[in-house]
């Protein structure tokens, strides 16, 4: 942090001007302590979800007046490190319950074992089927990435090219699709 700063982060003048969203407050804030957010995440997350993180971080002061006006005075420094801290372990935890519920379902699936030949080529013909018949050509990689391959949301996303949102929408959309499918060949 440089001097220049230092002094104003101690100026009571300088925190009003912060907390009311002066561009050149949040731009010299955004320039002395973007290395301590780096870090602070970095601890965390790698890649593209901690430079996600840091902006966030930064989307937040430039955009939520509430959020500059937690920050009461002190350490600015220390207080930008536990918001990047907690935000990077939301993230996580976010990530982790994604996970959890994906391997879940994946464990509900039934699966084909060596002994049951017979109903996993009756399996296979039934997806052949549903993928010939019902399944828009437009949804098939998403379907071949969670369905087949069984690939977490997260993973199946990056492989596509994809939002994770919009593979989850298209996932939903295959699943009623795959619903209809099964349930019209029951008898009523």
């Amino acid at each position: 942090m440089s001097e220049g700063t230092a002094a104003s982060e101690a100026d009571t003048g300088w925190l009003e001007r912060f907390h009311a969203g002066e561009a050149a407050a949040l731009e010299d804030c955004y320039r002395e302590h973007y290395e301590v957010v780096d870090a602070a995440v970095g601890r965390l997350l790698q890649g593209a979800d901690r430079e996600t993180a840091v902006h966030e971080v930064f989307f937040r002061l430039l955009s939520k007046p509430e959020f500059r006006r937690s920050f009461r005075g002190g350490s600015l420094p220390a207080w930008l490190t536990t918001v990047a801290r907690n935000l990077a372990t939301d993230h996580l935890r976010a990530v982790e319950r994604h996970r959890s519920v994906s391997l879940e379902e994946a464990s509900q699936l039934p699966s084909a074992t060596a002994g049951h030949f017979e109903e996993a080529a009756e399996a296979r013909l039934l997806v052949d089927q549903f993928r010939r018949e019902v399944l828009p050509e437009k949804w098939e990689g998403v379907f071949r990435a969670r369905f087949l391959e069984q690939r977490d949301q997260r993973d199946a996303a990056a492989t596509l090219g994809i939002a994770r949102t919009t593979l989850a929408y298209q996932e939903l959309r295959i699943r009623a699709l795959l619903r209809k499918f099964l349930l019209r060949g029951e008898a009523p």
